[in-house]
């Protein structure tokens, strides 16, 4: 078994009731920057970035309209960091024609000596395919051919061709390319329809809060569908963690949370690489910046040594 890999979705830059921390409401830029190069120092492998272009009324309450563009802020983020990668989960690239995705994606692949891994997902606002004219209804036809889309866009050729039922182009060249030869592309969602995309199109499968006890059937699914296929090739098996918090809280963190000695939190943490997962993304509980700075610190001092070497 290998070493599981840990990446970190961003707080700050979107803000959903389910999961930001009240300290965030009032955040910004310097916290963003402090808590990437945190991520950075600690060996995270992935920093990541939501996508949502506006966010109704009626969801408002619960989602905030708090969503960074993920394609500004991971660039940002890039200028201010040496290794860790820069993860879209997810981008909802059917928003957007496949030209433009691959031209922003491509630029901050450039721009970050390679760095990139493009997350995509369906979407599940309906307000934000109408406002932009995209047929809600279709979004999944219509990411199956974006993907196909953005493989041609983003890969070596100067210009690059596709033509499909949505998209048709060829004879425009796009640079810089990216810096990458073959740049990463993972699927998010855990509906059955996403879960087969993955299997049959992407690189890699960013569940979308699948409880431990679900795993193992939907990557054993994964397998089964890429052997039926014959789709061949690495592919990254993902997982978000419970809330974590190192070391004895000393507040109420949650019951869900899991917390204790970093020893015992990775002995956890553990059994998701023995269920088949290559990489946990993982979100600490804290009530500001500096207590998730020292998170992120612990966790990469105290539990990642304790995920490199799985029995």
């Amino acid at each position: 078994m290998t070493a599981l890999a840990y990446g970190l979705q961003l707080p700050v830059q979107s803000q959903s009731t389910i999961y930001a921390e009240p300290w965030e409401a009032d955040a910004g830029p310097a916290d963003l920057v402090g808590i990437a190069r945190a991520a950075d120092r600690a060996g995270f492998d992935y920093i990541a970035s939501c996508d949502h272009v506006g966010v109704p009324h009626r969801l408002a309450t619960a989602m905030s309209t708090i969503w960074y563009d993920p394609v500004a802020t991971l660039s940002y983020l890039a200028g201010v960091t040496e290794r860790v990668r820069l993860l879209s989960h997810v981008a909802v690239v059917g928003l957007r024609h496949p030209l433009v995705t691959a031209k922003q994606y491509a630029t901050l692949d450039h721009l970050s000596g390679g760095r990139l891994i493009l997350g995509v997902g369906a979407g599940h606002v309906r307000e934000e395919f109408e406002a932009l004219g995209v047929d809600f209804d279709r979004r999944g036809p219509v990411l199956d051919e974006s993907i196909d889309a953005l493989r041609a866009a983003l890969g070596p050729d100067e210009f690059p061709s596709h033509h499909g039922k949505l998209y048709d182009f060829e004879g425009l060249g796009q640079r810089p390319r990216p810096a990458q030869e073959h740049v990463p592309l993972w699927v998010g969602g855990s509906s059955p329809a996403a879960v087969r995309r993955a299997a049959l199109k992407a690189d890699g499968w960013l569940p979308q809060g699948d409880p431990r006890d679900r795993l193992p059937a939907q990557i054993e699914r994964i397998r089964r569908l890429r052997e039926e296929a014959s789709v061949h090739g690495p592919f990254v098996f993902g997982a978000i963690t419970e809330p974590l918090y190192v070391g004895e809280p000393g507040w109420e963190v949650g019951r869900r949370t899991l917390s204790g000695a970093p020893d015992l939190v990775a002995e956890s943490l553990r059994a998701y690489g023995a269920m088949g997962v290559d990489q946990i993304q993982v979100r600490f509980r804290c009530r500001d910046r500096a207590e998730l700075i020292d998170q992120i610190a612990a966790f990469g001092a105290g539990i990642a040594p304790h995920l490199d070497h799985l029995d």
